[in-house]
């Protein structure tokens, strides 16, 4: 596991940021990601800090008020956590904000050390949707079976083969990647103003994911493909076989990322 060289201090950032402007979290060419813009920032503060890492990719579109990174930075550099994250946020869009900044010890990485993330997704369900919820719902004017959908959601929970249910990378690596997840929870709760919100909590998640677990629900929900082929996909997949319906990144937020208590008292 990465860990910062002795003349180093890790900060830990808290993140959240609207992901509708955005190419998603993960650097890419074009340079706007929201990697891409918080390393941007940091290096205008001090060069010498050589990237930020997150806890994990969040898609083109989808937003987040709970992600995590951590950056290393000379020990040499004068700035405490406060000064941070107001040199951050006086830098960064206000689309992207540092909710909190602290030193981390050596050992925490924003990816490896996460035992569980929560994401929520948002199902708007009225004839009209308001404007105000563009891009942050995904407009399903038929009138959910609120009962339904929650059963699809719990053939979810427990330790499954994702595999069919997430999407390829082209990376070279698909064929073999680890798929085995486990899913802590998988809800509907209603919320307000004719919106649903659909909970997932687990130890990881595959590329788009929950949003073949939420497109192939509402599937399963509307009768387009039965429980038990759901159940099917679940045993997992070798030939390349995916679930019926990926949902648009409208709705999806990363809400939060759990860590052992060991991290949370540190000192430095």
């Amino acid at each position: 596991m990465d860990q910062p060289d002795s003349d180093q201090k890790r900060f830990r950032i808290d993140v959240a940021y609207d992901g509708r402007p955005y190419s998603g979290w993960q650097s890419q060419v074009s340079g706007d990601t929201i990697q891409d813009l918080i390393e941007a920032a940091l290096k205008s503060v001090c060069p010498a800090v050589m990237g930020v890492h997150g806890s994990g990719r969040t898609d083109a579109g989808v937003s987040a008020v709970g992600q995590v990174a951590h950056f290393d930075v000379p020990a040499s550099w004068r700035m405490n956590s406060g000064e941070w994250q107001r040199a951050l946020n006086s830098t960064l869009p206000k689309t992207i904000r540092i909710m909190s900044c602290s030193e981390a010890s050596p050992e925490f990485h924003a990816r490896f050390s996460a035992l569980e993330k929560e994401y929520h997704y948002r199902i708007a369900t009225s004839d009209v949707m308001s404007p105000l919820l563009v891009g942050l719902a995904w407009h399903q004017r038929k009138s959910p079976d609120f009962e339904v959908l929650g059963e699809v959601l719990a053939l979810y929970e427990g330790t499954h083969d994702f595999r069919a249910f997430s999407a390829n990378r082209n990376d070279g690596h698909d064929a073999d990647r680890d798929a085995n997840r486990t899913v802590f929870l998988a809800e509907v709760t209603d919320s307000d103003d004719e919106v649903l919100l659909l909970r997932f909590r687990g130890n990881g998640f595959l590329y788009k994911m929950v949003r073949f677990l939420v497109g192939s629900a509402v599937y399963c929900m509307n009768g387009r493909i039965s429980r038990a082929e759901m159940r099917r996909l679940l045993e997992g997949v070798a030939s390349g076989e995916k679930a019926p319906f990926c949902a648009p990144p409208d709705g999806l937020s990363l809400v939060s990322v759990t860590y052992p208590e060991v991290f949370d008292h540190f000192s430095a």
